[in-house]
């Protein structure tokens, strides 16, 4: 039940807005849709409502290296395993979209400081986009990537920008391939309002791995934590009648694989393969903040399981007519069913 749409050119956020608040808000509900600035968001939200927020910090993640046939490739470090290995994405260098398309099993890539990636196999098997690799780096792969890195960047942007630009006012744990970009448009000012309108904030930790998936293709496992606290914080919430309003399809994803088949939340560490959909809806989160996902991408599935096909597909379309923008950099969206 995916969201159907064309994205008109001209739409793709292509820098950092110079206000990280200012970004426009549509808001969806079954009452119809509205339009506002980001810093507004409180005025939607009532006391006793739950903010659940990721604190992965984004990873300099993209890294120029030489393949074993002396080919200039850029390497995207998607996400770190439980034996120090990772799994990366292989991409020609420069702008060009797509995977290396004869990557194999056994290749080396030399990167910088002599640091080689080997690729072992294809995660998952059976094709060629992300690839198991181990890295011979002393120290780890994350502060090497500190050292030589630099965050991702599609081609829809012209211009790199610094990894700060890339960093959330919640980001404590640096893990992400690329920015939780839901909570980018938070500021401490923003923050300190919904406090005082008695709106509660409550952290996980999700570290996302890389979202350029082919139309259809489902998310890759992701390491993710529950904290006990949190998960009391939404227990509780909802038992009271608050709501409960995950910050993006992160945090939608983290809460929900920490919850049973009741929709009692536990505290929860480890990885989720949990994919939300039509046969799998959302048991928790009943609001969401999200930015806007590109045509045939899984998020749109989440979003459908969280607030209704109707409720995405009215706001997708409004947010197409007023031209509002979209990417990591783009506007955002609160979905209340």
């Amino acid at each position: 039940m995916t969201t159907t749409f064309e994205l008109p050119a001209g739409l793709e956020a292509t820098a950092p807005p110079a206000d990280r608040g200012g970004v426009r808000l549509l808001v969806a509900h079954p009452g119809g849709v509205e339009h506002a600035r980001f810093p507004a968001l409180g005025t939607f939200l009532s006391p006793g409502d739950l903010l659940v927020v990721n604190t992965s910090g984004t990873l300099a993640a993209a890294i120029d290296g030489i393949r074993h046939d002396s080919r200039a490739v850029t390497v995207h470090f998607a996400t770190a395993l439980d034996d120090g290995s990772w799994v990366v994405e292989v991409r020609p260098a420069g702008r060009a979209t797509g995977p290396v398309p004869d990557s194999g099993a056994g290749d080396v890539i030399t990167l910088p400081d002599d640091v080689r990636v080997a690729l072992v196999q294809p995660h998952p098997s059976g094709q060629i986009r992300l690839w198991h690799a181990t890295i011979g780096v002393e120290g780890g792969a994350v502060a090497y990537l500190e050292r030589w890195g630099r965050p991702i960047r599609y081609a829809y942007l012209p211009a790199p920008f610094p990894l700060a630009d890339y960093q959330t006012v919640f980001a404590r744990e640096p893990g992400s391939a690329e920015m939780p970009s839901a909570g980018r448009p938070f500021t401490t000012e923003l923050v300190t309002d919904l406090v005082t309108r008695g709106i509660g904030i409550a952290p996980i930790t999700l570290h996302t791995g890389v979202s350029s998936q082919d139309a259809g293709e489902p998310p890759q496992p992701e390491r993710y934590a529950v904290p006990e606290t949190t998960a009391r914080a939404v227990n509780l919430a909802r038992a009271w009648g608050g709501r409960v309003v995950a910050v993006g399809t992160t945090a939608t994803r983290a809460l929900e694989s920490a919850a049973d088949r009741t929709g009692l939340v536990r505290g929860r560490t480890g990885w989720t393969d949990l994919v939300l959909g039509q046969d799998r809806p959302a048991l928790v989160v009943n609001g969401l903040i999200t930015g806007w996902h590109a045509p045939g991408a899984s998020h749109l599935d989440l979003l459908a399981a969280v607030a209704g096909a109707d409720l995405v597909d009215r706001a997708y379309e409004e947010a197409v007519r007023a031209r509002y923008l979209w990417h990591e950099f783009g506007d955002s969206c609160l979905l209340l069913p």
